[in-house]
């Protein structure tokens, strides 16, 4: 730990932030450590603090900022780096995540959302950058599977002999589906992870961070990463219209977005599920816990597309609904 603050000490010495102010600010469910800098002058950046050691890796941050900067779109502007250090230092872009300013401002909540979409509309235009891996059909079943492999357990106590069956059937359903990795998906894309920017133009009001893990994915990933969020609700009617409206900026044929919609948000609630799971579990982030009945009540409406009948059935048979015993089960396996 001494190591560590030396090094970080050094690079924002380099930097010309050494006489900064820092102050901790909330991270996420990784490994990744964020401070808040603040010079003598009220001059402010953040800095990113992703080591090796500890899993992280800030390159394809780096790389995915960079890209998305080149479009015209607020990503933190990389200010300094040293990548074998595992440091940062970003542009702070403010406070303001959608979900803060629609706890104060509900009645923002439509323009919000039809920003998020729109900036979706344009990013979709672009070509992903090269070398960027594809989010593919295998990769997906197995990330869905997480939710036998934890959620289950935990909730039962209890394997499931119908894992591999499950993933097996999940990846055929994901393989029919076309355009499956011709944009870039920034995979967490939802009102935790997007900042309202004001007193920028057009698209560039949303500012966004964590994108790290970025891939070539489906148009409607990330739409239905923002619509179906597992921290707050949205509401089914503004949901339809977002869909809607996103159909009609691209010209894509609706009847293929809100099949590949339904599909992939299973997908992606399915591997909420094993990830909460698994945070509690593994990591005793019980916390998580409380946010899985939202998650298991998108998953129950995208199973209702007749595309996922057999799914749905798989679903029913294998995995417990998130009563209370249910999720107290889960809490009480949580490490120390």
């Amino acid at each position: 730990m001494a190591d560590r603050s030396a090094r970080i000490a050094a690079f924002l010495a380099a930097t010309g932030w050494a006489a900064a102010e820092a102050r901790p600010l909330a991270g996420d469910a990784s490994n990744r450590r964020y401070l808040r800098l603040i010079q003598p002058d009220g001059a402010r950046a953040v800095l990113m603090d992703a080591p090796a050691e500890r899993g992280e890796d800030v390159r394809p941050f780096v790389a995915i900022a960079r890209h998305l900067r080149g479009l015209g779109l607020s990503a933190p502007e990389i200010l300094a780096e040293d990548e074998g250090a595992g440091l940062l230092l970003l542009e702070d872009l403010g406070d303001a995540l959608f979900a803060r300013v629609l706890e104060r401002t509900p009645e923002m909540e439509q323009p919000l959302y039809e920003a998020a979409t729109d900036l979706l509309v344009d990013l979709h235009r672009a070509t992903p950058p090269p070398g960027l891996a594809s989010y593919t059909p295998a990769l997906m079943a197995d990330l869905a599977a997480l939710a036998f492999d934890w959620y289950r357990p935990g909730a039962t106590g209890e394997k499931s002999p119908e894992r591999d069956r499950f993933r097996a059937e999940l990846e055929t359903v994901l393989d029919i589906l076309p355009d499956t990795d011709t944009v870039l998906i920034q995979r967490d894309y939802h009102a935790e992870n997007l900042l309202w920017l004001p007193g920028r133009a057009g698209v560039a009001r949303v500012g966004l961070l964590d994108f790290q893990d970025a891939l070539r994915g489906h148009p409607a990933y990330d739409l239905v990463s923002v619509l179906e969020d597992a921290r707050r609700d949205v509401s089914p009617a503004l949901a339809r219209a977002m869909v809607a409206r996103y159909i009609a900026a691209t010209g894509h044929d609706g009847t293929a977005i809100t099949t590949a919609y339904a599909c992939l948000g299973a997908q992606r609630n399915l591997r909420i599920l094993g990830v909460f799971g698994r945070l509690c579990l593994r990591d005793g982030k019980a916390h998580y816990i409380d946010l899985i009945p939202r998650v298991w009540a998108h998953l129950m409406h995208d199973l209702t597309h007749p595309a996922l009948g057999g799914i749905a059935a798989m679903v029913a048979d294998a995995l417990p609904p998130p009563d209370p015993a249910h999720l107290a089960s889960l809490k009480s396996r949580a490490p120390g």
